[in-house]
């Protein structure tokens, strides 16, 4: 009787850990499709060929491409996290707050640059999708008010406002893809536009 028990047990858990596998393929599939030809033209049948399963496993995982948005974009989040902030925190002078700040989050936007131009492009297209990018704006949110602190002055909404712009990926891509800078430049050029601001 134990060992029939003993069997069920290990049948179950066995079951569990091959579904949760499935559904990490399935996951890291369309992550790796979203990052190379982007969200709107990665088709399901596409993710399930990749990941090695039929639609209807795929199915069974996600029910919604709301879920699957969500997975991918937890997956690639914890593969390529935001840089703390915590230790900006520390920093006493707003100014190399905010230089540190930007050097880390630039040099973040560089690494994640073919999956945030991908997402950042097909979002408006995929109807109910928008919620996969609220992780970032969220974490841009905080991060412009910890930048905030300390700006002493009447301008703070323009100052506010600054900050805002030069988190942004879209900055970033258009200072050092677009005008040929450097990280170091593009940092320095940020942080000039906030002081002016100022």
């Amino acid at each position: 009787m134990s060992t029939q028990i003993n069997k069920r047990r290990y049948e179950k858990r066995r079951r569990a850990e091959q579904e949760a596998e499935t559904r990490r393929r399935i996951t890291v599939a369309a992550m790796e499709l979203h990052g190379t030809i982007g969200p709107a033209r990665t088709s399901l049948s596409a993710i399930a060929d990749r990941a090695g399963v039929q639609r209807a496993t795929l199915y069974r995982h996600f029910p919604d491409i709301q879920s699957l948005f969500a997975a991918c974009s937890a997956h690639y989040g914890m593969l390529n996290p935001f840089p703390d902030p915590a230790p900006w925190a520390a920093i006493g002078d707003p100014d190399v707050r905010l230089r540190t700040a930007l050097e880390e989050l630039y040099a973040h936007w560089e690494r994640v640059e073919p999956m945030m131009t991908n997402v950042i492009r097909d979002i408006p297209l995929i109807r109910g999708a928008e919620g996969a990018m609220q992780r970032r704006l969220d974490y841009l949110d905080a991060t412009r008010d910890l930048l905030l602190k300390g700006r002493a002055g009447g301008r703070r909404r323009r100052v506010r406002a600054a900050i805002a712009h030069v988190l942004m990926f879209e900055t970033w891509r258009s200072l050092v893809r677009e005008q040929g800078l450097s990280r170091r430049e593009a940092v320095e050029l940020a942080a000039g536009m906030v002081d002016a601001a100022a």
